[in-house]
C-alpha cells in the first residue's frame, strides 16, 4: 500500500466522523438544587430526576430540527442558599445551557429567575411554591406544581374543618418558602372561621426551638403548623414531645418527606403529623407514578424523597417543546414552552397558564402511621 492509500482511509474516517458530528446537536441542560447541606438529601433526589430524564432521552434518541440531539445534564448545588443560587445561575449562563431545571427552594429560585430572565432563557421549577416566582413578570419562568396560595390556603381549612383546629399556632423558618406557606396558611385558617392564637419564627438552621414552643404551649394549641423543611421539622417534633405537647403537626412539602420520622427520632405518634405535598396524581395517572418510583429505585437504589418525579418532567416538558419549535435555542422554543398544554407526564397532565403556572394543579395530603408516610387524599 502506497502512503497516499495510506493517508486515504484515515481521512476518510475523520471526514464521516465529522459529517456525524455535524448531524449531532448538543443541548445543555443545567440543574440547580441543594446538593450540600441540611436538605442535601431533597436536592440529591431532585437532581436524580433529572439525571434520569436526560438518560431516557439519550436512549430514546429524539431529533430536534431534523438533527440528533445528545443530551448533557450540567449540575449544580446552591446549597439552598440565595447568593450561592444566583451564582450557580450566573455560572449556568456562562455555559450557554439551553434550559434549567430548578431551583428546589423558593428562597433561591426566585433571585436567580431574574438572571435567567436577563439571558432569555427557560427555567422550570419543579418545586419552589411561592407565588412571587410567577408574579415577577418573567416570561422564562415556569413551574409544574401548585403554588403557596393553594397548598397553604388548603392545610389551613383543613386544620379546621377536618382536624377540627379550635386553637391553632404558626411557626415559621423566615425563608420565602417558609413564610410565605405559613402566611397563606393563616389567611386559610381564618378564611374557614379559624383562631391562630400564636406565630412565632426561628430559622433554617435552628436546631433548639425550647423558647418558641414553651410561649406557644401557654397558649394550649391543638394544631401547631410549621412553615419550612423536614431538617428543622424533625427535631422541633423531638422537643414538642419533651414539652408535653402532643398537639396535631401541620406542614407543607418541606417536610412531607420519607425522611421526617428518622429526623424526628421516632418521636412522631401515628397520625399526629398531615402533611401536604404540591402535586398529585389519581385514576390512570397513578400507574405512571408507582411505574417511575420502581423504576427510579431500581437505577438508584433508594426511594423517591418528593421530587424526583416532577423534575423529570420538566425536563421532557422543555425538551418536548425544543421539538416542537425544531429548535433548542432558547429564544425559538421559549413561546412554544409557554403554549404547553395537555402533556402526559408521569406527575399527572402538564398545561401553563398565562403566568407559567401549572393549571389545575393537584395537591396531595399524607400522614404518618408505623414511621412512614401514608396518603390521605388528593385535591385540587
Amino acid at each position: 500500500m502506497n502512503i497516499q492509500v495510506k493517508l486515504a482511509v484515515p481521512l476518510a474516517v475523520m471526514a464521516l466522523t465529522g459529517a456525524v458530528q455535524a448531524q449531532e446537536l448538543i443541548v445543555k441542560i443545567g440543574h440547580v438544587g441543594p446538593t450540600s447541606g441540611a436538605i442535601a438529601h431533597l436536592g440529591k433526589d431532585n437532581e436524580l430526576g433529572a439525571r434520569m430524564a436526560i438518560d431516557d432521552l439519550n436512549a430514546k434518541g429524539v431529533t430536534i430540527g431534523g438533527k440528533k440531539a445528545k443530551f448533557e445534564l450540567l449540575a449544580e448545588d446552591d446549597a439552598g442558599d440565595p447568593k450561592q443560587g444566583t451564582a450557580a445561575a450566573q455560572k449556568l449562563m456562562d455555559s450557554k445551557v439551553n434550559g434549567v431545571i430548578g431551583h428546589l427552594n423558593s428562597g433561591t429560585t426566585i433571585p436567580a429567575s431574574k438572571v435567567y430572565s436577563d439571558a432569555g432563557v427557560p427555567q422550570i421549577s419543579p418545586s419552589a411554591t411561592n407565588p412571587k416566582f410567577t408574579r415577577n413578570g418573567y416570561k422564562t419562568a415556569f413551574r409544574v406544581v401548585a403554588d403557596d396560595v393553594h397548598l397553604g390556603g388548603t392545610l389551613g381549612k383543613y386544620s379546621v374543618q377536618q382536624l377540627k383546629g379550635k386553637s391553632i399556632a404558626v411557626i415559621d423558618d423566615r425563608t420565602a418558602y417558609g413564610q410565605g406557606v405559613a402566611d397563606e396558611f393563616e389567611k386559610g385558617v381564618k378564611s374557614a372561621g379559624g383562631k391562630v392564637v400564636g406565630r412565632e419564627f426561628t430559622n433554617d438552621k435552628a436546631t433548639d426551638f425550647t423558647a418558641i414552643l414553651t410561649s406557644l404551649k401557654a397558649k394550649k394549641p391543638d394544631v401547631v403548623f410549621f412553615g419550612g423543611m423536614d431538617a428543622v421539622a424533625g427535631p422541633m417534633l423531638r422537643q414538642m414531645k419533651q414539652l408535653g405537647i402532643s398537639a396535631k403537626f401541620v406542614g407543607g412539602d418541606g417536610i412531607c418527606t420519607g425522611e421526617l420520622p428518622k429526623l424526628s427520632a421516632g418521636t412522631m405518634a401515628d397520625e399526629q403529623v398531615v402533611c401536604a405535598e404540591a402535586g398529585g396524581v389519581e385514576g390512570e395517572s397513578k400507574k405512571s407514578l408507582d411505574d417511575f418510583k420502581a423504576k427510579f429505585k431500581a437505577k438508584y437504589k433508594a426511594d423517591v424523597q418528593i421530587y424526583a418525579p416532577y423534575v423529570y418532567d420538566a425536563v421532557n416538558v422543555m425538551v418536548d417543546a425544543m421539538v416542537k419549535a425544531g429548535s433548542a435555542e432558547p429564544a425559538k422554543y421559549l413561546p412554544v414552552l409557554a403554549k404547553t398544554d395537555g402533556y402526559k407526564g408521569v406527575t399527572g397532565t402538564i398545561s401553563f397558564d398565562n403566568k407559567g403556572d401549572i393549571k389545575n394543579g393537584a395537591l396531595t395530603l399524607f400522614t404518618y402511621k408505623s414511621g412512614s408516610r401514608q396518603q390521605i387524599a388528593v385535591v385540587r
